[in-house]
């Protein structure tokens, strides 16, 4: 079998989700942390194969694969293993809806806005950006209504088994829930945090943990 390399980096939320397929389709590879954060910029070798220099990146054999969304379909579409993506139109439609909410009015907000200046500049010894987290606030309430509402009575967000749109909401949301006022919020949607701590219990969660261990993602 080819080598699979997933270029990226653990903490990395769109990592995270690129691992997450990997690990529910059981796949083997390795992953290689590509610091693009790095004061230099990221490396021209990365470059070569993404040159937005965003991660993470594919490499299957000679193939090479970014963006986050592309590279979860592919590893859903050519590995065996149950499916990701739902089997009816309807519901593959409520999968890719789910995904651009979270890619066009969650991630930066709720990671960047909330999570990096409550967790991440506070524990630098940093002052946290109170406006920031603040304007922040009132679109993550929506996006969580949403996603309340979409999901529906189902066990999943977007049907009865797990999808991409689960993969690609959990890393979200899971550092959202390290700030106060994202493990607060959570609190009002009891039906996601049931999602939330289901979806904590399964093999690939763990396998693929921000952190160093599990153990500092146990719990509410």
């Amino acid at each position: 079998m080819a080598t699979i390399k997933l270029l990226g980096l653990r903490i990395s939320v769109y990592t995270r989700i690129a691992r997450l397929a990997l690990a529910e389709k059981k796949v083997d590879y390795e992953l290689e942390e590509v610091d693009i954060f790095a004061d230099s910029g990221p490396p021209d070798e990365y470059l070569a194969h993404n040159p937005f220099g965003t991660i993470p990146c594919l490499m299957h054999g000679d193939f090479y694969l970014y963006e986050t969304c592309a590279i979860s379909r592919y590893v859903d579409e050519t590995f065996p293993g149950d499916a990701l993506q739902p089997s009816t139109s309807a519901r593959r439609a409520r999968m890719n809806q789910i995904i651009s909410i979270l890619d066009c009015y969650t991630y930066r907000p709720m990671v960047w806005d909330v999570y990096v200046q409550r967790i991440v500049v506070t524990g630098g010894g940093g002052q946290a950006d109170e406006s920031l987290i603040a304007a922040a606030l009132p679109t993550l309430e929506k996006v969580l209504q949403q996603l309340d509402l979409l999901r529906d009575d189902y066990e999943f967000l977007a049907g009865d088994s797990i999808s991409l749109a689960d993969l690609h909401a959990y890393p979200m949301l899971r550092y959202f829930i390290e700030a106060p006022e994202g493990a607060a919020m959570l609190e009002s949607f009891p039906r996601l945090k049931q999602w939330m701590q289901q979806m904590q219990t399964r093999p690939s969660t763990h396998a693929t943990s921000f952190h160093a261990t599990t153990e500092a993602e146990n719990g509410f």
